[in-house]
């Protein structure tokens, strides 16, 4: 089975549930220290950079968020 991924980066409202996902977001941080929350934060960009799988769609995200 072949899993087929987007040629290009969705900027666009996408989330079904957008508050949803920021609550649990939040929720997940709850009681972290700072350096604790920078390190899910990491996590967090590495599983999904990984099942984003596609370097083009990621480059792109980062040059979508870079300052500047």
């Amino acid at each position: 089975m072949t899993a087929t991924t987007p040629k290009t980066l969705t900027l666009e409202p996408n989330l079904t549930d957008p508050d949803g996902f920021y609550a649990e977001l939040l929720a997940l941080h709850e009681g972290l220290s700072r350096e604790e929350s920078e390190a899910l934060n990491a996590r967090l960009v590495l599983v999904l950079a990984n099942h984003i799988g596609d370097r083009d769609v990621l480059r792109a995200a980062l040059t979508a968020v870079k300052p500047g």
